[in-house]
């Protein structure tokens, strides 16, 4: 009798805390609409400016500073998401296996005795799910609603295991099931770590159930332990893999491998999402394009060789430039595309020049006196409001330096482009070569 009441009291207080989780993010909510998000506190400025541009990982984003000083969310775009197709089969196989447990343990009358605490095992754990899939807030405690499941699946797997005549249960296959999913999606240590887990727990739930167990299911129990651990082997390996070609086809998707900076398509698609979000915010961003002055005389007089080099160079400028928040892109051919969000115009122009300096000073590979860049700037949404409109600005103001003697910096004014600064005269003057 007192055992049936503690069980009701536990059952209540569970009750208790799933529907407060459920009415938390409501109150959340209300509180947004009522007086919306407040302003979140400004970042520390990143110390280093030197940051390796790499394609970004899946679903990650970033937030730095920006050249004028405000901060937001980064513009990392996921071309290929995992994350939303794995939760969606995570959600199918978990419910549909308690509903199977359900309708097995009650039509099969196997487990007549222990049959109500089977139905609140299953009732508990498909609250638990449905509080970490759906309910639980944004918090850090979302961020790991993955190995929680795990936990809870091999949890009730024990228990199942436990209430169904454990050694001789027939539902000891859910071990080497939430194994074998578990290592295809974690990481090595992780399905290490989760095998080691819920091999304790397939141990500790046959005994519980089979105190005084014979030693055909004792052969059993360990038999199914080392498959349990050869299933994980198999699927950390296949995982791996999995994950190793999927970066390196989201690499040669995204990135251009003579200068390591993102493609074109990949640049269109930032640029499309920094539109959305800069409607959202209000703030405005800055479109920079440069053109590597003469490299056609770099390719006839030293070859393709060292007009690649020169190429090269131009990006790793580029690269030791930019924040995390930019992205830099080989445009094609010899022109180059950074997208600079959270920058005003006099802070693109600053980037911009201390580019084309960076590149006049130190010289590139080729002819003597050595190459140098042009480069248009551009900010939203004063000289475009279209991704297209954007880039066709920011090409005739490229075009534009060009015209007015190369090696030097012109945005857009009213629809045509004008040179606005070039630094040093002198060493621009130096460094370029006659139009």
């Amino acid at each position: 009798m007192l055992g049936s009441q503690l069980l009701l009291a536990v059952i209540g207080i569970l009750a208790v805390i799933a529907m407060a989780l459920s009415i938390g993010p409501l109150f959340v909510w209300l509180r947004i609409m009522l007086f919306g998000r407040g302003e979140s506190a400004a970042r520390p400025v990143d110390p280093d400016p030197a940051i390796e541009l790499r394609p970004i990982p899946l679903g990650a984003t970033n937030g730095v500073k920006d050249h004028a000083g405000a901060d937001e969310e980064g513009t990392g775009i996921p071309l290929v998401s995992r994350a939303a197709e794995h939760e969606r089969t995570i959600r199918i196989v978990s419910w549909a296996f308690l509903m199977a447990v359900a309708i097995f343990a009650a039509a099969s009358g196997v487990w007549v005795a222990t049959l109500p605490a089977i139905v609140i095992l299953v009732a508990l754990t498909g609250e638990a799910f449905v509080v970490l899939q759906d309910i639980i807030p944004a918090t850090p405690l979302r961020a790991a609603r993955g190995p929680l499941q795990a936990l809870v699946a091999i949890a009730f797997a024990g228990a199942l295991v436990a209430l169904t005549g454990g050694l001789t249960s027939p539902f000891t296959f859910t071990f080497p099931l939430i194994v074998g999913a578990g290592a295809l999606l974690a990481s090595p240590r992780a399905a290490v770590l989760l095998t080691v887990v819920a091999s304790a727990a397939y141990l500790a739930a046959g005994l519980i159930g089979s105190p005084e167990p014979a030693t055909a299911p004792l052969v059993q129990l360990f038999v199914n332990t080392t498959g349990i651990f050869l299933l994980a082997y198999i699927g950390a390996s296949v995982g791996r893999e999995q994950r190793r070609a999927r970066d390196a086809a989201i690499r040669l998707s995204t990135v251009d491998s003579l200068t390591g900076l993102f493609n074109r398509s990949y640049f269109f698609t930032a640029i499309e999402r920094e539109l959305a979000r800069s409607d959202r915010s209000g703030r405005a961003f800055c479109l920079v394009m440069l053109d590597v002055d003469d490299l056609k005389t770099v390719n006839d007089r030293a070859g393709h060789h060292a007009g690649d080099q020169v190429l090269r160079s131009v990006a790793d400028v580029v690269k030791t430039r930019i924040r995390k928040i930019d992205i830099a892109a080989r445009y094609g051919g010899d022109e180059f595309a950074i997208l600079l969000p959270e920058t005003d115009p006099t802070g693109g122009w600053v980037f911009a020049e201390k580019v084309r300096q960076t590149v006049a000073e130190q010289g590139m590979p080729g002819p003597e006196p050595g190459s140098t860049i042009s480069i248009g700037v551009v900010s939203y949404p004063a000289d475009g409001r279209t991704a297209d409109a954007l880039v066709g600005s920011a090409d005739r103001a490229m075009y534009q330096s060009k015209r007015n003697g190369k090696n030097r910096v012109a945005r857009v004014s009213g629809g045509a482009a004008s040179e606005t600064g070039q630094g040093e005269p002198a060493r621009s003057q130096e460094g370029a070569r006659p139009g």
